[in-house]
Formats: structure tokens, sequence, C-alpha cells
């Protein structure tokens, strides 16, 4: 089986997306299907993807990815991207589109539907009220009602990574298949982890502290205003934390909560360690005692489920679709949010290591048993079946 998956972006700064295509790629190696990617080169805000050739496959592991150049940052339009759906889209059984409110996600979707090819769509979070609600809410509505809509509503499947995202998708009326399959992670690297004298390395002001871990995109659904606050507020009680933030984003957000910080007094107990990769980016779960993902909605949550494979011991909140299922098996900590609840449960976890130990038990079992690549893998080859069947 042929599987075509659009994405406006595969770049790291993306966040969650951009690890979430190659991770289903690998799940789908053992089905016997075949997986190309076709993106734009984009990455980040202004940034291009370097060096990539233009419309021509480039060998991934075990699947291909074509890139094309974006003309436009909004919506991130690419024309050259466009004419390539037209003219190849009907060589696949199915198209897998991640995104909406993007170029890419509503080309893919009318270049499918003209030839008759079934295809799926992953709304990544974006339709929940918090997305619809606090991000260019007018343009949104408008854009939504004329354009993605129409298409959700010609889509084969939807495709949601957790129960909440689908509950509350619903308002929307979609008739269409309509299924849940989390995101599964390689967890062979969280078996051994590097030792904290990788991160360490990189940043010195780590070595001999009690970390705090935030590892997203900087973005400011996340909510790290939020525990920026938080931090403040049990610092006098924690005089030996840190606060390491891993992370890019838009550099306007980074500098207003790195203000925040100095005004806060907390600027030389935050590390700002940027965008982390590879083995780095592992040792940061080495160096940290507790992970932190304070956010105002998320659709599922990588970095937190990495934290969970690593056997942290994390605080979120109940708009984080994976810290609600995880708290079921007592598996993540939830606060509200807002920042003295924040640090009412940062100091209890700090304070009590049978707490910090059974959370992370708990989290790492629950990370092997329903979050595997294999699970992943088989949920989606079922879906492609289901959808080419019907």
């Amino acid at each position: 089986m042929r599987v075509l998956h659009v994405i406006p972006s595969l770049s790291p700064t993306s966040g969650g997306p951009s690890f979430a295509l190659p991770a289903m790629a690998r799940a789908l190696l053992p089905h016997e299907i075949r997986l190309i990617a076709a993106t734009t080169d984009d990455d980040g805000p202004g940034r291009h993807l370097s060096p990539v050739t233009h419309g021509v496959e480039t060998p991934q592991d075990g699947w291909s990815a074509l890139y094309f150049p974006k003309q436009t940052e909004f919506y991130k339009v690419s024309l050259p991207l466009r004419s390539w759906l037209r003219a190849h889209v009907a060589e696949f059984d199915v198209v897998h589109i991640h995104a909406v409110f993007s170029f890419a996600s509503l080309v893919a979707g009318h270049a499918a539907a003209a030839q008759g090819v079934p295809y799926i769509v992953r709304p990544l979070g974006v339709l929940n009220r918090w997305g619809m609600e606090n991000r260019r809410k007018l343009v949104k509505a408008l854009s939504f009602r004329l354009l993605e809509l129409p298409m959700l509503k010609k889509a084969a499947a939807m495709h949601y990574t957790s129960r909440m995202e689908m509950e509350d998708a619903a308002r929307f009326g979609l008739t269409n298949l309509q299924r849940v399959i989390p995101i599964g992670i390689d967890l062979a690297p969280f078996d051994s982890l590097p030792p904290r004298s990788v991160f360490s390395a990189h940043f010195p002001e780590t070595a001999a502290t009690r970390n705090l871990l935030f590892l997203s995109r900087i973005d400011e659904k996340k909510g790290l205003d939020l525990l920026i606050a938080a931090f403040a507020k049990i610092s006098p009680t924690q005089p030996n934390t840190r606060l390491i933030i891993c992370g890019d984003g838009d550099p306007a957000l980074i500098g207003k909560l790195k203000t925040m910080a100095t005004a806060g007094g907390m600027g030389d107990r935050i590390t700002w360690a940027g965008q982390v990769t590879g083995e780095l980016r592992l040792a940061a779960f080495s160096a940290a005692e507790l992970f932190v993902l304070p956010s105002h909605s998320e659709n599922f949550g990588i970095a937190l489920l990495e934290a969970m494979a690593a056997g942290l011991p994390c605080l979120s909140t109940d708009q984080v679709a994976l810290a609600v299922e995880a708290v079921r098996d007592k598996a993540v900590l939830l606060a509200a949010r807002e920042p003295a609840a924040i640090a009412a449960k940062l100091e209890a976890l700090l304070d009590s290591p049978e707490q910090r130990h059974l959370l992370g038990q708990s989290a790492r079992i629950l990370a092997r048993c329903d979050y595997s690549l294999p699970a992943m893998g088989k949920a989606l080859q079922n879906l492609y079946c289901e959808v080419v069947k019907n």
C-alpha cells in the first residue's frame, strides 16, 4: 500500500507533529506500507531548511520526504507543493493529512477529492476550543466555515490522538469515520539514558542543582509564563532548584518570557537551553528531577510521553490529553492552570521522594504498555485498510 502523508512542516521547531510523523513511518515499516511525506522547507518563522533539494525524494529512515519551497509564512503557502499534489496524488492509495488551517492541508484535501483518493485528517488539536478562540479567532471562524469544514466533511476519516480531542471536535457534527490512535514512540533510547554529565557539559550550571525540566516548543499555549511565575513562588524555600527550558519558538515571545523571569528575580536560575536533539535531548531527562508541561491546550503531548518513558515524575494540567489519560493510572500529577496551584504541586513533589518515585515508576510502565511504536503501527494499518475498503 502506498500512503502519502502531507504536513506543513517537518522542522523540529514545529514541535510534536514533526516528531510524530517519523515515528509513524517507523511504526509502519513492518506492515509493508510505502510512506512518502510531502511538506514545505519551513524551519521556523522566516527560515527555510537548508540544504534540501526541492521536489526530489529525500531518503529518511525507511521512508522518503519531498520538500517544496514556501512563499509565505502565513498558512505556509507553497505553490510548487500544490502543483506536485495535483500531478501525483492519484499514485497513492491513501492520503494522511496532518494539520488544519494550513495551505498544505487544504490543497492536499482538494487534490485527493478531485482524484477520488480517500484522505484522513489529523487535526493536531487545533479544532479544540482553546485553539479556535485564542488564535486569530475571527479569521479562523471565517476560514473554517468557508474552507476547512467542507474539506473535513469530505474526508474518509478523522484521526485523533486522544479521546479528549475527539470529544472536543464532536461539536462540528462530522459524520465520517472517527478514530483515536495515540502517538507511539521508540522506547529503546529511554531504556538506557545518557548520563547527566552529557547535559551538564553543555550547561555547567545544571550540574549540582535540582532541576525542573520543560521541554517543548515555546508557544503561548504551553503555559511557560505560568511555570516561570510558579518557579518564582517556590524559589525561596527551594534554593537549590533550577528551571531548564528546552525548546525554540517565536523570538519575541522568548524575549518576553526572559524579561518576565528577570523581573521576578529568576534570571540567573533559569537555563534557556534552546532546541535540543539527539543525545543531548535524552540527557536533558537524565539531568532533571521533575518534568513540567503546564499547557493550556494539548491534543496529546509527545514531550510528556518522552518524560514518562524516561521514568520522570511529571506535572501537567487537565488540558493536556495524555496527562488526563495517565492520571487514571496515577502516572502523572495534575495542577490547575495558575501559578499558585502549580507551585504547590511542585513543592509537594520536591519534598516527597516517595511520591516522585511512585509517579516515575507508574509513568514508565504506562508508556511501555500503551504507547509503543508497534501498537501505533498496527492501529494505523487497520485504519488505512478500513478506509480503502470503504
